[in-house]
């Protein structure tokens, strides 16, 4: 296991979790669009409408959602490393093949971890922030409680998944 990015509680936020299910599962819910569309966005705040992934280097990180009243929001970004159920980063900073992206969100860096630990796995789901301001936002506007509810999800969808 790599060695996890050192936190800046003043730009950063990580959440663990512990999933009773092996390393295996949980890369699968990650990576693959058919399940990353049923725990990615919390279920009474809208619903994925689309789901793109190409889990390398350079590749595509697209989860289109439907917010309440019927907007589409897209989120597009580029997949910057991958080990294969270990990690995975991705950023909206970037488009996919690297391209500088545009956009009127706050970007973040997120890092997904997982290691074995016992017959289960420790899961980090890791936010970087490029200023104080930016984390400030992500956690008024109700992402952090989204990001948290998405992850209660997740374990859900890869424990239902055994």
């Amino acid at each position: 296991m790599s060695t996890p990015p050192v936190l800046n509680p003043k730009l950063d936020f990580a959440i663990e979790r512990f999933i009773d299910a092996p390393v295996r599962l949980v890369w699968e819910a990650l990576t693959k669009p058919e399940h990353i569309k049923e725990w990615y966005m919390p279920r009474a705040w809208g619903r994925v409408s689309r789901t793109e992934l190409d889990a390398r280097p350079g590749g595509i990180f697209r989860i289109d959602i439907v917010v309440a009243g019927g907007q589409e929001v897209p989120n597009l970004g580029c997949v910057l490393d991958v080990v294969p159920m270990e990690r995975m980063v991705w950023t909206s900073m970037l488009f996919p093949e690297y391209r500088p992206a545009v956009f009127d969100d706050i970007p973040i860096t997120a890092i997904m971890t997982m290691e074995p630990v016992g017959t289960g796995t420790r899961y980090v789901f890791t936010a970087l922030h490029r200023s104080e301001a930016d984390l400030e936002n992500n956690k008024t506007s109700g992402f952090y409680e989204g990001t948290e509810i998405a992850i209660d999800q997740f374990v859900t969808h890869v424990l239902a998944m055994r």
